[in-house]
């Protein structure tokens, strides 16, 4: 999602950098071309021209700072205006115990997996989350939901029975105040939002159950209709909050900033793959700078804070700083690393790399390095030297790839030893203390000016 959209505003803003000084002609027309970019994002015409008239304000009414040029202080204003647009803050759900969530949406939005998605984020936290299966409408909804609770060891609700969906919940509400549970998640039917009778049944349920929480499941490839839908789901329900889906898809981001002008309710999760816990709290601040192709390297931080097993990276350091790394230790980073997504989806986060495209080959590359590895004995992966032509052969039959594969993984292999071995103990050590690392924490380079890092890299090399 907003590939284009960054695409086409890194391309204006490019263009503006380059400004000595700032006039109303060349604001205006760079701020045409951002326009076009929302507008060809599918941003809704209203939402994009409202912005862009904030933006020109904002920019007239700005003194220049000495120590940016006119071009970069334009950045920054667009990206506080995009901040603004997404809803400043990150807004959370409620702490009400127990809380009550009620899911609401269009047919195909994806809400039973969002349900199920949004339990594993509440269970994480602590909390002890129970499902109650709402959507009698669509065939088999009920198994999927119930499937996916079972999957994670979540309590689950359901009637097949009944076709009374107020009842329904109700009974799910009263079963989890008898059996512990502090969230209780209601999946509801997909439904048009010109469709009164279904809506007007969400009306009743809402009356049964009283939720805290009343959250719109939208697939961000909704484009346009993204504001028709989220105001009359509005109007009727009044919503607390949106959740995006199908973000990782090639949806191109209009309904993001779309739906939360329109309605005035934050976006609070996104919904980024199809496994389920690929699902992360909204950050506007953080999106906007992926949005401007600045990357989000706080949450790829959270991100391996998450997945990556501590210990076990400080023990891979220990290794390579002691040039004592084989291919076992290799596959082990392999596997740590696909806890954090695809390649894709980190280079995504990584400032700069937003328009680099990291797609099936490199992942495949991967696949068939870890095919090989996993082909070797344990003492072959020790003792890479001991690779004779035989043992290469076997282990490209094994893992169903061509001789060169198995060369050229042991030569990349053994060229990156040769790298550790020159920097054993003495450059790496200095280097790692000279950027404050040297007491096992990760240096902060984040304040260092990029000359003094550039003067200090050139010792080690």
């Amino acid at each position: 999602m907003f590939e284009s959209l960054t695409e086409k505003l890194s391309k204006t803003l490019r263009n503006l950098r380059g400004v000595g000084k700032l006039s109303e002609d060349n604001i205006s027309d760079a701020l045409a071309e951002v326009r076009k970019a929302l507008l060809s994002a599918d941003v809704h015409f209203k939402t994009a021209r409202e912005f862009v008239d904030e933006v020109k304000q904002a920019c007239l009414g700005q003194e220049v700072l000495k120590s940016v040029s006119p071009g970069q202080q334009v950045v920054k204003i667009i990206n506080d205006e995009l901040v603004k647009l997404l809803g400043e803050g990150t807004t959370e759900l409620k702490q009400d115990r127990p809380l009550r969530i009620l899911m609401v949406g269009l047919h195909g939005a994806g809400k039973t997996t969002t349900s199920a998605k949004l339990a594993k984020r509440l269970a994480k936290d602590g909390r002890k989350p129970m499902l109650v299966a709402c959507d009698v409408y669509r065939p088999a909804a009920i198994d999927q939901l119930e499937f996916l609770a079972k999957q994670e060891d979540f309590k689950c609700y359901l009637d097949r029975q009944s076709k009374d969906v107020p009842s329904i919940a109700r009974a799910g509400w009263e079963e989890s105040k008898s059996n512990g549970s502090d969230v209780v998640i209601f999946d509801t039917a997909g439904r048009l939002q010109i469709d009164d009778e279904l809506v007007g049944e969400l009306e009743t349920l809402k009356q049964k159950v009283d939720p805290h929480e009343i959250l719109l499941v939208a697939d961000a490839a909704l484009g346009q209709e993204a504001v028709n839908v989220a105001k009359t789901f509005h109007e009727r329900l009044n919503l607390t909050g949106i959740v995006l889906t199908k973000v990782d898809g090639d949806a191109r981001g209009g309904a993001a900033l779309s739906m939360k002008k329109v309605t005035g309710a934050p976006i609070k999760f996104m919904g980024v793959g199809e496994k389920i816990e690929e699902f992360e709290v909204f950050h506007p601040d953080r999106l906007a700078s992926r949005i401007l192709g600045m990357g989000d390297v706080v949450s790829l931080v959270e991100k391996a804070q998450e997945n990556l097993d501590e210990e076990e990276s400080i023990r891979m350091a220990e290794k390579m700083l002691k040039a004592d790394f084989n291919f076992e230790d290799f596959l082990s980073q392999m596997r740590q690393m696909k806890k954090l997504g695809s390649m894709g989806s980190i280079a995504k986060m990584l400032p700069g790399m937003g328009n680099v495209q990291v797609g099936d080959k490199e992942e495949q590359a991967l696949a068939k390095h870890e095919a090989i590895i996993l082909s070797m004995t344990k003492e072959e992966r020790h003792l890479p030297r001991i690779l004779a032509p035989s043992r290469r052969k076997r282990i490209a039959d094994g893992s169903g790839v061509q001789i060169r594969d198995v060369n050229l993984l042991i030569k990349q292999f053994s060229q990156m030893q040769k790298m550790m071995k020159k920097m054993k103990g003495g450059k790496m050590q200095k280097m790692m203390n000279a950027f404050g690392g040297g007491g096992g924490g990760m240096p902060d380079m984040s304040n260092m000016d990029p000359k003094e890092l550039a003067k200090l890299a050139k010792q080690f090399r």
